[in-house]
């Protein structure tokens, strides 16, 4: 704690699009009350906080540590274990951090192809002398270096210990205040726990009716207006519901949109793509390969669809390119 009581915390966003930044402050009114509660001393995206400043820092002086966004470039590596070292508690925080999320969807390629695809092959690039990006680049100053950009999107647990994860796409507003909440009381769960999520699947928390039906076609949501009381999967549309850790409240399919997943794996769940595939493959009503193989031929993106939030923490991990 720092002398005046207040709780010392820091956040810090590696690679991920920001929405765990955004996140934070749509704790609203509650956001008086973190400021009553704890003191900011590093958030690079909304202060004007250094790498510096954290490196001056005693180790632990952070008492908690809201880390959100994968490991995607040598930086990212570097402020996890600096952080790590800096701080008593830290937090994977939001589905990039605890399973690498849609940058880990890079896994299916490698560095190079990615650079190749962004600096040389999008059309809207105009780059004809080939330039791709290099670590050290010599100048008439002398060398500008910039992180290495890695070959795999790892988690934050990947690349040093964590001790709490908060999941979500980003985090629910009650599950960061949940966080806040245990660490000022000192009722901590035990290192390792999922923080502000439930023991249940967002189908357990789905208030839709479900029938048990199995299904001849599978449709992207923009080919079916769906029934707004029944199942999504049993009408075709697939929903990660079956796969997911409860705690959103079944959020998006109240607003008649699928799950996509962002809770990651319900307890004792060890690859969530996988429990999806099974459930999804449980429903396909099929009597020949051949018909079972047309109706799967249906999904889009398999492999986006069924890893989308967490290749990097899976089984599969990454695809050998």
């Amino acid at each position: 704690m720092a002398p005046n009581g207040k709780l010392k915390l820091g956040l810090y966003w590696a690679a991920s699009c920001g929405g765990c930044e955004i996140a934070v402050v749509e704790l609203r009114e509650k956001i008086l009350l973190l400021d009553e509660a704890a003191e900011i001393l590093f958030w690079p995206v909304a202060m004007d906080f250094k790498v510096k400043d954290v490196e001056a820092m005693p180790d632990g002086h952070l008492d908690v540590c809201l880390f959100n966004g994968a490991i995607r470039t040598s930086e990212n590596e570097h402020m996890a274990h600096l952080l790590r070292r800096k701080s008593k508690v830290l937090v994977a925080f939001g589905s990039c951090a605890y399973e690498g999320c849609i940058p880990g969807l890079a896994n299916f390629f490698d560095r190079n192809s990615i650079l190749r695809r962004a600096y040389l092959e999008v059309p809207t690039v105009e780059n004809p002398e080939g330039v791709i990006p290099q670590p050290v680049t010599p100048v008439p100053e002398g060398e500008i270096e910039i992180p290495r950009f890695y070959n795999t999107v790892k988690t934050l647990g990947q690349v040093t210990d964590v001790d709490y994860f908060v999941p979500g796409c980003p985090p629910q507003p009650h599950q960061i205040w949940a966080v806040v909440e245990a660490i000022l009381s000192g009722q901590l769960p035990p290192k390792g726990s999922v923080v502000g999520a439930n023991e249940k699947t967002v189908c357990d928390e789905c208030k839709r009716i479900r029938e048990e039906k199995r299904l001849k076609k599978f449709y992207r949501y923009h080919e079916i207006i769906p029934d707004p009381e029944r199942c999504l999967l049993e009408q075709g549309i697939i929903c990660a519901g079956l796969a997911t850790r409860g705690g959103c409240g079944a959020l998006c399919p109240t607003v008649n949109q699928p799950c996509r997943g962002c809770y990651g794996p319900p307890p004792n769940v060890i690859d969530q793509g996988a429990a999806l595939l099974s459930a999804v493959a449980s429903v396909v009503d099929a009597d020949t390969e051949e018909e079972a193989a047309r109706i799967v031929g249906e999904i889009l993106d398999p492999a986006g669809t069924f890893y989308r939030f967490s290749l990097p923490a899976s089984i599969l991990h990454r695809a050998r390119v």
